[in-house]
């Protein structure tokens, strides 16, 4: 009777064949559409999650990059806010024309006009930061850099308080309730926007200047 020899190599190869396969699998790769540092920084905004859900959608434009990250939440913000106020105009047009019901001088009339003057005032100050963004010189001198970061800054600042200020004046009043919950709750949106680019423009902020 003959008796196969079983060689070495032939051995290793039913062996092998039985390792699990997970064993030689390669590890997934990190994201690479900005996903993940999109997330990573939201987490440090008070508004995370909101944070995340919209400015994820930008993820293949702004990669790693934090100072398109910073400069995307301010467009954003800027372009809600411009909706924002062209729904007013449209929504309430006659209201603040003729007055909401009680004539031109009705507190909620009054509320309406300030606080459209207020958000205006915002868009204004955005647009001044956004525009501090576009022209920022990283490559200069630090005390420049800082200077026009201070900018971005204040008028981040100034456009939060002006949204502030238009929910502020409806606090003292209870008439017309629709009109005040309507306004107030997508002012607090708008709100929400502003305070996250800020928290984006101080990170980028942190971390360029050593």
């Amino acid at each position: 009777m003959v008796v196969e020899t079983i060689t070495i190599p032939f051995l290793l190869l039913i062996i092998s064949s039985l390792i699990p396969p997970i064993l030689t699998v390669d590890p997934p790769l990190p994201s690479t559409d900005g996903s993940d540092f999109i997330r990573t920084i939201c987490n440090t905004t008070l508004y995370s999650d909101l944070c995340f859900s919209s400015l994820s959608t930008f993820a293949n434009s702004i990669h790693n990059d934090w100072n398109r990250l910073a400069r995307v939440a301010i467009y954003l913000t800027l372009s809600n806010t411009l909706h924002l106020v062209s729904y007013f105009q449209n929504a309430y047009s006659n209201c603040v024309d003729h007055g909401c019901g009680g004539g031109p001088h009705n507190s909620t009339t009054s509320a309406l006009k300030d606080c459209l003057e207020n958000l205006k005032d915002a868009v204004d100050d955005m647009r001044g930061s956004m525009k501090q963004m576009k022209e920022l010189v990283s490559t200069g001198s630090v005390q420049t850099f800082k200077f026009q970061m201070s900018n971005v800054k204040t008028w981040l600042s100034a456009a939060l308080t002006n949204e502030y200020t238009c929910t502020n004046g409806f606090e003292d009043f209870h008439d017309d309730g629709s009109i005040k919950d309507d306004v107030c709750t997508r002012v607090e949106d708008i709100k929400k926007l502003t305070s996250n680019a800020l928290a984006l423009v101080n990170r980028y902020a942190d971390k360029t200047i050593p």
